[in-house]
């Protein structure tokens, strides 16, 4: 199902996008592996077992964004997939965080998410196909303490992908978003280098190999919409409809950072 897919990765040189695009070679699919640092990107590489190629790309430089995917496209001639991964978390109280800290988070989290859509839309509308995934998070549903910037930018990633769902059904294009909780990868290097966080929430952590599972399955059956765990699902629409009485019961649990 996935043979011969070309498949456009953003933040591809650590974590859940650099495994992702290993378990896509060896499915048969071919992925473009993007991100800031060249180095790590032909480390990576080096691993994939399947057919492949990288580029060095910073999703908050357009320019660099529309030159990569002309080069992709003038490669293998289409994008099958664009998967949206590029980004990072903060953990810090609102009021102790600088302005310049939420406006460079949102350049990368959603901006990022915007420029490389925009460069690869009008390739998927004139094949008549393509599916658009944006790696969000439980956090653009769930705010919590110390994440104001970082749920916010993920709100953001929600908001337009939703919406973005709409605009381009007709035109054979699917747009997803797949919501992870936390994930045990170096995203939390930055986000949490106390430590603290990881050690209160290491019951609920998840490995990348079964988010990496998920976000795949919902590649070959081009579901919407996909909340990891399985069982933060029903969290999710419990939330949904009690956020103040969740929030008084649990919040204290939710804002251990």
């Amino acid at each position: 199902m996935l043979k011969d897919k070309v498949i456009l990765i953003s933040g591809a040189s650590s974590g859940l996008g650099a495994l992702l695009a290993k378990e896509l070679a060896e499915r048969g699919a071919i992925p473009v592996l993007t991100g800031r640092n060249l180095e790590k990107l032909k480390g990576i590489s080096a691993s994939i077992k399947g057919k492949y190629c990288y580029y060095q790309m910073d999703v908050t430089d357009y320019e660099q964004v529309l030159e990569t995917v002309d080069a992709v496209i003038a490669k293998y001639g289409k994008i099958d997939v664009l998967l949206n991964n590029a980004g990072y978390g903060q953990f810090e109280n609102f009021t102790s965080m600088p302005v310049e800290s939420f406006e460079e988070m949102m350049d990368t989290n959603y901006m990022g998410v915007v420029r490389c859509t925009k460069a690869v839309i009008p390739h998927m509308v004139k094949a008549g196909n393509g599916h658009i995934v944006n790696i969000a998070s439980l956090a653009g549903k769930i705010g919590t303490a110390k994440s104001t910037s970082y749920t916010a930018t993920k709100h953001a990633v929600l908001g337009f992908t939703n919406s973005l769902r709409m605009e381009l059904r007709a035109q054979g294009i699917q747009v997803s978003a797949v919501n992870p909780g936390p994930i045990d990868t170096p995203f939390f290097s930055l986000a949490d280098p106390s430590g603290s966080y990881v050690k209160n929430v290491s019951w609920f952590m998840m490995k990348p190999e079964y988010v990496v599972k998920g976000i795949i399955r919902l590649i070959e059956r081009r579901k919407s919409e996909l909340d990891l765990p399985r069982t933060a699902a029903f969290g999710i629409k419990l939330y949904q409809l009690l956020p103040r009485t969740i929030d008084r019961l649990f919040g204290g649990m939710l804002n251990r950072k």
